[in-house]
């Protein structure tokens, strides 16, 4: 079977969290060759055997055996390092939130097109198990015709946002969480017919953006995007109601739990909810009979970015996140956080 051949530039948290362990676990598609890090003195990270680390980027450009370059720098960097990437003639996968502006990224996704590559955004969170499980109940369709649909993505963590004195839209709450949750409604439901924002400095003008309450809006289809960093008690991460039946899922999907822990992938129940994590089903059948059923969770697994990330390469199958897909959730990035300051 022909590999793909993949280095990452940085070597940090989200490399090692939130890749290597998926990527690790495929070796029959993808081989890691290389590593870019600009400090090669800090182990704050295991070195794993087999891979190069380097502090010369040029290592992972002028290689000719690597296909695939992956970034997962700070956000502030993907630009810049997106177009080396491409005109290094590697095909590019880059971390969210993918660029600042929809006028970067559409400069990039051009440049990917002028040199027969692909650059596609690294949305793992369409491979949550939550979100893979609301979709199972959705297309059972006991909840009947969809009318409305809460996402909650809670913390309590006042002491982020009251450490933060200036404002910047890259660290903004509202692009570094809603980069998630917005590819989700995305990714499922298409491009909204309109959209509300409520996109909040709580602890007012020149601070950190630390609260969003964002409404799409799909026929008679509303969907709550809501999020927090001062919310004591956390609201359930889906509920979702139908004319017929309601879906209630507190717990969010496992595996960065896990993953904080060291407890890696391999591990059989890597991830899994157990059945007090799993969500309530209520609904009536076509009988005009009530049943409440717990529905056991799917198995979320952010490695199946990379599966169809090498189907695209080596098979030519249709992107995963397409560049249409991309330049929408960018759009309404910058829509609904134009007006802070």
């Amino acid at each position: 079977m022909q590999k793909l051949v993949i280095a990452f530039i940085a070597n940090g948290k989200s490399t090692n969290r939130y890749h290597l362990p998926f990527v690790l676990q495929r070796k029959d598609k993808i081989k890691v060759k290389k590593i870019y890090a600009r400090n090669l003195d800090k182990h704050e990270w295991q070195r794993i055997d087999g891979i190069t680390y380097t502090d010369n980027i040029h290592d992972l450009y002028d290689d000719p055996e690597i296909n695939t370059i992956v970034i997962s720098t700070p956000a502030s960097s993907h630009y810049s390092y997106v177009k080396e990437v491409l005109n290094a003639g590697k095909n590019c996968i880059c971390e969210k939130p993918f660029m600042e502006t929809v006028q970067e990224a559409k400069e990039c996704f051009a440049l990917a097109r002028q040199k027969g590559l692909i650059l596609e955004c690294y949305q793992n969170r369409r491979f949550d198990s939550d979100f893979l499980t609301v979709q199972k109940v959705i297309e059972s369709n006991k909840l009947g015709e969809l009318l409305e649909i809460e996402m909650g993505f809670d913390y309590y963590r006042p002491e982020t946002p009251e450490a933060v004195h200036t404002f910047s839209r890259l660290n903004s709450y509202w692009y570094g969480h809603a980069c998630h949750t917005l590819d989700q409604i995305i990714s499922y439901f298409g491009k909204p017919d309109h959209v509300h924002y409520d996109v909040r400095q709580l602890l007012g003008t020149g601070r950190m953006n630390d609260y969003f309450d964002v409404d799409l809006y799909y026929g008679n289809l509303k969907i709550s995007d809501r999020s927090s960093y001062f919310r004591v008690k956390e609201r359930p991460g889906f509920t979702v109601y139908g004319k017929k039946g309601c879906f209630i899922k507190y717990t969010k999907d496992l595996q960065e739990r896990d993953l904080k822990h060291f407890y890696m992938p391999d591990n059989k129940d890597f991830g899994l909810d157990t059945p007090e994590e799993y969500g309530t089903l209520m609904y009536y059948d076509e009988n005009n009979v009530y049943h409440e059923e717990k529905v056991i969770s799917e198995r979320g697994d952010y490695g199946r970015y990379y599966d169809a990330f090498y189907d695209t390469i080596m098979h030519q199958a249709p992107p995963l996140v397409t560049e249409e897909q991309t330049l929408l959730q960018l759009e309404m990035l910058e829509e609904g956080i134009k007006n802070l300051k």
